[in-house]
């Protein structure tokens, strides 16, 4: 049995390895090929990569049926679907920090990429930390459950509140920490003036995107496990909805706002997923096929119901 267990393990390792390698590369690519030189990202550009990023995470999850088995495809699937459509809020926020901050079009890309580099980091060790949780304290994912109903009850009854990126605690808190320029200085994130090493706009601007991504990891992965408590599963499917995140906002943001009911969508996704874990060891258990049925009905009619009913002049006004 030693030798079979050890190979388990070896296997293991390379398949973690081998991943994480074929991401690193991904983004050299993306950024020392593609992206050498800052360029305003065009619709299509975005589009394309967009495109890519789907094709390459269902060539993913077809190696996974493969290899792992049809049952851990569909919760790759599944956990996806979720993160990619919880990731939609992030679009919002990025596009407003950017208002907010007046960042050149010229530079958004070099911030979504170091910011996607970092969301990568913090995730990976929230999701380690979230399946020790589990494997240790089987009751914390009706903690989890319980969380995630709370939270998208919180998003539907605050649906309509306008965040304030300079009235953020980590706003203040980075000013009194370190002197910021008041104009951009290129794609610089830090320059020296008068001999101090003082930040430009373009890191503030990178610091809040990295502590946006924090909170919403905080209900996305939560969320993902409630369909799998696989932690390579979990992972693969967050790296995969993140790593085209940066292009799905160059290809959505200008239109993000015709989508009014899709924030009530994720509330009931989150709400939905929240259900499920309190339902995970009961007799009325939601099977993951089941889930997957559900949860892309809720965006369907969210998005669907958007095209179909035009949001109202007096809400136009209020945005």
């Amino acid at each position: 049995m030693e030798p079979i267990i050890a190979t388990v393990v070896v296997n293991s390792v390379w398949l973690w390895v081998g991943f994480n390698v074929f991401v690193l590369c991904m983004l050299a690519l993306d950024l020392g090929v593609f992206h050498k030189k800052s360029h305003i990202v065009s619709v299509k550009e975005s589009i394309t990569w967009t495109v890519v990023w789907v094709t390459l995470a269902m060539i993913f999850n077809l190696g996974i049926a493969h290899y792992m088995g049809k049952d851990k495809a569909l919760e790759f699937f599944t956990g996806y679907v979720i993160e990619k459509s919880l990731s939609v809020d992030n679009i919002f926020v990025f596009a407003l920090l950017f208002t907010a901050f007046a960042v050149p079009p010229l530079y958004q890309h070099k911030i979504l990429f170091w910011g996607i580099i970092g969301a990568l980091m913090m995730r990976a060790g929230m999701i380690a930390l979230g399946a020790a949780l589990i494997s240790n304290f089987t009751w914390i994912i009706y903690v989890f459950g319980i969380f995630l109903i709370l939270t998208g009850i919180k998003m539907l009854i605050k649906s309509d509140e306008t965040y304030d990126p300079k009235k953020s605690i980590v706003f203040k808190l980075f000013r009194k920490v370190m002197p910021v320029t008041d104009t951009y200085h290129d794609d610089k994130f830090l320059v020296r003036q008068n001999g101090i090493l003082t930040a430009t706009p373009m890191l503030m601007v990178l610091v809040l995107v990295e502590f946006t991504d924090v909170i919403f990891a905080v209900d996305s992965i939560p969320a993902i496990f409630a369909v799998t408590k696989d932690p390579f599963i979990v992972y693969t499917s967050n790296v995969f909805a993140i790593l085209g995140l940066r292009s799905l906002y160059f290809a959505l943001a200008g239109v993000m706002d015709k989508f009014h009911y899709l924030k009530t969508g994720l509330a009931l996704v989150l709400g939905f997923v929240g259900t499920k874990m309190l339902l995970s060891h009961s007799d009325w258990k939601i099977e993951s096929n089941h889930s997957l049925i559900i949860i892309l009905a809720i965006l369907a009619t969210s998005v669907i119901g958007s095209l179909v009913i035009p949001k109202k002049a007096e809400e136009k006004k209020e945005d």
